[in-house]
């Protein structure tokens, strides 16, 4: 019997994987650092928040202007330039620190800037992604691609705690410089990303309108836009939820524990892992629409609706595990999805502007939720009434409930949306295969 090899085709793909995930684990450690240090500064909320947006907007901004430049550019110049200036940042924050000269306003900037770099990278990444892979292998690397993910996000925190209490700040930079390096070399000097002929009309109509092309595919795509802007409203509700709440609902809950909040960060990552192993592993799904919306209504109904009615440690954590095992099944197959149908000369305007209608609406997602918790849900379940008494019964009146209500409302309509999805038969012409 002819033995299977489930990595066939993807030599070229695990060598440049492999290098990528040692220098994320390298950039997700000094993220950690960074946090640490900032915070010491001046022990506030907003400079930490401040440092967020900074690093969330310009992948808004400008990733229409980055999805056209991969489709016309040489991938692997794209990459391994963002990759530089990325290093240059790195470098310079060490710089800073080494003359006792970094102050929390360079960290916007340069945060700022390897935003702005990733706007680029992430779409020209994606493409040298389907150039290099198997169409058949598309699931199998989106398994690889998340269980990277989890294992850097279950490593860093803690390699990050260990190196900053033995050498500080300036040993975890040295570090990232290095897996820099490794990740930069590898791709320079061993990894060639194949150029897709180039679609003649792509390159002749003006830069602006190339931009537009993206959003043009896909007007002319129906069930591609649908499923797009129905996680554009999954999005909304998940920063709304436990997604964009789970630190403000485990620390309230918990009165300020900060191990009980990086146990439940711990689970998220271990189930994104265990959802990677198991895409991996199992036979790819025919109705791959199917497995994204049932996936989405376990990640409400369980990672919110019915986490919501605890206040155990251990059941957030399990509760955690279940809705990230389903997340990254559906993230996984909502990739595939999207390079099956999308062509490779347009997928970095395509993706691009999938990104950006998806996430346009987690800003307001994220505001709102705080609004609600602060000023009305929270205080509501700290005064006394009839329909605060009912609610109290399921979710307690102590420091949390409120954002639990939060999160319980979010999680039914949450499951609710994904269910309705299903009976749409629009959504049954994604699980046909299409020209790549």
């Amino acid at each position: 019997m002819k033995k299977i090899n489930l990595f066939a085709g993807l030599k070229d793909f695990l060598i440049l994987w492999s290098s990528q995930t040692a220098s994320s684990l390298g950039t997700s450690m000094t993220s950690f650092a960074l946090v640490i240090w900032v915070y010491s500064q001046d022990e506030t909320a907003s400079s930490l928040t401040f440092m967020t947006i900074c690093l969330f907007l310009p992948t808004i901004l400008f990733r229409f202007i980055a999805g056209t430049m991969a489709d016309r550019w040489n991938k692997k110049r794209m990459i391994l330039f963002c990759d530089l200036v990325a290093a240059c940042g790195t470098l310079t924050i060490l710089i800073l620190y080494s003359f006792s000269l970094l102050q929390v306003w360079h960290l916007y900037l340069i945060n700022f800037l390897l935003s702005f770099m990733d706007s680029f990278q992430v779409p020209a990444s994606t493409v040298a992604t389907s150039l290099l892979v198997p169409q058949e292998q598309y699931t199998r690397v989106s398994g690889l691609q998340s269980f990277s993910g989890s294992v850097v996000s279950i490593l860093a925190p803690a390699l990050g705690s260990v190196l900053l209490a033995w050498g500080g700040l300036t040993v975890v930079l040295i570090i990232d410089l290095v897996s820099f390096a490794i990740a930069f070399i590898t791709l320079l000097v061993f990894i060639k990303i194949p150029e897709k002929q180039q679609n003649t009309d792509d390159n002749s109509e003006p830069f602006l309108k190339s931009c537009l092309s993206g959003i043009c595919f896909l007007q002319k795509n129906a069930a591609l836009l649908r499923i797009i802007l129905f996680f554009a409203v999954i999005n909304f509700f998940a920063k709304l939820g436990g997604d964009g709440m789970m630190s403000v609902f485990v620390l309230s809950k918990t009165g300020g524990n900060q191990n009980a909040l990086s146990m439940v960060e711990t689970a998220n990552a271990l189930g994104v892992l265990m959802g990677s192993l198991l895409i991996m592993g199992i036979k790819p799904a025919v109705r791959k629409t199917r497995a994204i919306f049932i996936s989405c209504a376990i990640a409400f109904g369980v990672g919110n609706a019915l986490l919501s009615f605890s206040d155990s440690l251990w059941f957030w954590i399990l509760t955690s595990v279940i809705s990230c095992i389903a997340t990254t099944i559906l993230g996984a197959n909502l990739t595939v999805i999207m390079r099956t149908h999308v062509p490779i000369h347009m997928q970095g305007r395509v993706f691009s502007a999938r990104d950006t209608i998806m996430n346009a609406s987690i800003p307001l997602g994220l505001f709102l939720g705080g609004i609600l918790a602060d000023y009305i849900f929270e205080p509501f379940m700290m005064s006394p009434s009839v329909v605060q008494h009912g609610l109290s019964l399921l979710f307690g009146s102590a420091k949390g409930s409120g954002v639990a209500v939060i999160f319980f409302l979010v999680g039914i309509i949450g499951f609710i949306i994904s269910i309705a999805a299903l009976k749409d038969p629009l959504y049954k012409k994604l699980d046909q295969s299409g020209d790549s």
